[in-house]
């Protein structure tokens, strides 16, 4: 296990080179493009209808100069013109049409790569969330899937439609005149070395930008979400210092990455310009010594535009599209990860009726290298039975916890449910088994009902009669008197609105609903008064008499009714025979600290 194999960025902020070739880039990304090939090819002919009519144009600017305007041919002239307006509307049609497809491809994959990037972050363990702060993973879901939806969006079919006008341009101007083109294309090469030298350099600070947006954005999540001890300690000063450093260390990475977007643009304009200079010196030479008509330096001059006008355009785009380059590798960094905790496939024999609830054997497990938290756990569950885990903070009574709902696996030894393999067992059928309830409850915006029903498949259907039912039927219906409106009583946004010990009953209730096999209780009685935990302890009671129930306390009274008692210090576990002999233990670990 590595110390951190899951851990996005560095802590310090500072990048990589992007060093993945464009090939592969294309490969990670062609999957979310499935099932669009046809309005993708649609746009593509719609690009190349539109350079055909972009290229043809100065073509017949230039024959109606030497052809009608020299010669006064009013009706050829017209001709010219009306054949101008034609190409001019299916520029303007098919220009419209290719917008709204690549915004429509743009809007699809978009939707394609949050639900993959979310999908992927419900597969990921708990290890993930610990090295990574929530403010980055929302800014990357966001800020970075947005900058690669906006060059998709505006960027892509500019940068192809310039593309193509650019290569028609100089295929078709070589067929008119070598001299004039190689004097056209001169400048190109001072083009081609400044994006060489310069590509790399931009998207390195463009992925620095976003990564510094991140750091502010989870700086502020961070700050909100603990805004009331902030108040408490009165640290709005320190609140205030710290987000303006992150938002100057913002502001500078954005500026950098802005700029270095930018540059390529007055490079783009000034090949151009020079570009423009040098055919027009060339042509005049050329018109003088009657090598070319004026007609044709008018369209070459023309021509020399419509193939730099896009070069230009290409530099704006260019530094987009490294911004939405460095997005999607922060995006590919999240969406390559994969679970450690791989679901193993089951074994055909069949477990041991009177096999234990959970089993722990010759288990080891650190979460860091070199520092072990659990050394050699032998540890059985019977069913029906309650089981007390005590002993002094950091000793790994919540780490055990943890392996038994398999929140991480060990790294030896084995965790075994109802006889069998904890990790052949899917993620619904272990949550099924399961009951989880820790010391801070977690509710969603919603109504206390909907909040019950939650991860309960068996309920989705049930309405709130209905579920008030069921709650008196199983004895639960005690939740209902602690609720003004019952189960239609609001929970408002991080159910500030409810207090703890409302929180921790509709916790605890909701684990109980599931029915589960083993019920586990991480301190979650240690935040509550007495009469909540009281009352909850008769929710408890009214468990299922087959489940089996695991608790893990600080107060004594909360272990006192246990059928066993075990003491885990230091990564090794002790059975306690008695009360008194967990006391004794307790008190031996507090004098030997």
């Amino acid at each position: 296990m590595t110390a951190s194999p899951y851990r996005l960025d560095p802590p310090s902020g500072d990048q990589r080179e992007i060093k993945l070739p464009l090939r592969e880039v294309w490969a990670r990304f062609r999957p979310y493009l499935r099932g669009q090939e046809r309005t993708v090819s649609f746009a593509f002919i719609a690009i190349v209808l539109s350079t055909v009519a972009t290229i043809a144009t100065p073509y017949i600017i230039a024959r109606s100069i030497d052809r009608y305007i020299l010669h006064r041919d009013i009706a050829g002239l017209r001709d010219s013109a009306l054949l101008l307006l034609l190409l001019y509307g299916a520029s303007l049609f098919t220009t419209y049409f290719q917008a709204n497809l690549t915004g429509t491809i743009a809007q699809q994959t978009l939707f394609r790569v949050r639900g993959a990037v979310f999908s992927r972050l419900q597969e990921l363990p708990l290890a993930f969330f610990h090295q990574n702060r929530t403010g980055d993973l929302i800014s990357r879901i966001n800020n970075d899937t947005e900058k690669v939806n906006t060059f998709l969006a505006q960027g892509l079919g500019r940068f192809f439609g310039n593309l193509f006008t650019m290569v028609g341009v100089a295929i078709f101007i070589f067929t008119l005149n070598v001299r004039l083109s190689i004097a056209l294309v001169a400048s190109v090469s001072v083009i081609v070395l400044a994006t060489l030298l310069l590509t790399a350099w931009s998207r390195r600070l463009q992925r620095r930008a976003l990564t510094t947006l991140g750091l502010y954005t989870a700086e502020v999540q961070e700050n909100l979400n603990n805004f009331k001890l902030i108040v408490a300690f009165d640290q709005r000063d320190y609140f205030v210092r710290n987000l303006a450093a992150r938002n100057e260390a913002n502001f500078r990475d954005a500026v950098r990455g802005s700029l270095s977007g930018q540059v390529f643009r007055p490079i783009y304009s000034m090949a151009g310009s020079l570009s423009q200079l040098i055919v027009l010196l060339v042509g005049l030479g050329m018109v003088q010594s009657q090598a070319i008509t004026i007609g044709l330096l008018i369209g070459f001059l023309s021509y020399t535009q419509q193939f730099y006008q896009p070069l230009h355009q290409i530099g704006a785009v260019w530094g987009d599209m490294q911004s939405a380059l460095a997005g999607w590798a922060r995006l590919s960094d999240l969406l390559r990860l994969e679970s450690d905790l791989p679901i193993l496939p089951a074994s055909s024999a069949a477990s041991p009726p009177d096999a234990p609830v959970v089993e722990l054997i010759n288990v080891d497990f650190g979460y860091d290298p070199g520092q072990p938290v659990l050394r050699g756990v032998n540890l059985a569950f019977g069913r029906g039975r309650t089981y007390a885990l005590v002993g002094p903070t950091g000793g790994g009574k919540s780490t055990t916890a943890a392996l038994m709902a398999r929140l991480y696996d060990p790294t030896a030894g084995e965790v075994r449910i109802e006889g069998r393999d904890i990790r052949t067992y899917s993620l619904a059928d272990r949550a099924a088994r399961i009951g989880f309830i820790l010391q801070e409850p977690f509710l969603f915006t919603g109504t206390v009902g909907e909040n019950l029903r939650y991860g309960n498949t068996d309920l989705q259907s049930v309405d709130d009669a209905g579920l008030e039912q069921i709650l008196r039927d199983d004895g639960l219906d005690i939740l209902l008197t602690r609720f003004d409106e019952g189960l239609s009583t609001p929970v408002s946004d991080g159910s500030e609105n409810i207090s703890l010990g409302q929180k921790q009953i509709i916790s605890f209730v909701r684990a109980i609903l599931r029915k589960p096999a083993l019920l586990i209780l991480d301190e979650a009685t240690a935040n509550i008064d007495t009469v909540t935990e009281r009352l909850l302890e008769h929710v408890i009671d009214n468990l299922a008499p087959e489940t089996t129930r695991v608790i893990i306390a600080h107060r004594l009274n909360t272990i006192e009714r246990a059928d066993e008692i075990l003491f885990i210090n230091e990564g090794r576990v002790q059975p306690a025979l008695s009360f008194d002999d967990a006391l004794h233990l307790l008190e031996s670990s507090r004098r030997s600290s």
